[in-house]
């Protein structure tokens, strides 16, 4: 599995119980999958991704205006702007100056992945919903290239639940 393969984040949950909804998501993910690329590559951390009402909601944090821009500039090209895409990014420099430092982690817990964790499962520990998992995935880049692959020992950054 990649990235951007799974639905995820608040709102995850209800999008899995609709009908269709599995397929309508990779129909999207696929129509936009340029724009995850760029924003990816721009280092935007997505905390939910996931489809309500025929368009493709997602909401992350940037590092900077520019990779929020390079992002919006992406979605353009591939719709005019007037698509089936719902994003909310906002800017937190923080988090860029954080990364950059080292990954440090303004208030959050450190967790070693033991026999059996998978980042689901420390979501669900951590934050009460499995679905919150690309929060640790992103705060761990520095040692996760692929959220469904965690190794027995590793030490992760659990970021503090922003929606407590």
């Amino acid at each position: 599995m990649g990235l951007f393969d799974k639905i995820f984040g608040r709102g995850a949950t209800e999008t899995q119980q609709q009908p269709n909804a599995q397929q309508q998501f990779e129909q999207l993910r696929s129509k936009y999958q340029p724009a995850l690329t760029v924003a990816d590559q721009q280092q935007i951390q997505f905390t939910n991704m996931y489809v309500q009402d025929g368009k493709l909601v997602v909401s992350g944090i940037a590092p900077s205006e520019e990779a929020k821009n390079a992002f919006f500039q992406q979605t353009t090209l591939i719709d005019g702007g007037q698509g089936e895409l719902n994003a909310d990014i906002r800017v937190d420099q923080s988090r860029s100056q954080a990364a950059t430092a080292g990954g440090g982690n303004s208030g959050g817990e450190s967790y070693t992945v033991k026999s059996g964790d998978t980042l689901s499962k420390i979501s669900k520990q951590f934050y009460g919903d499995s679905d919150e998992y690309m929060r640790i995935f992103y705060a761990n880049r520095d040692q996760l290239n692929d959220p469904d692959k965690v190794q027995v020992g590793q030490q992760l950054r659990i970021p503090p639940d922003d929606n407590a």
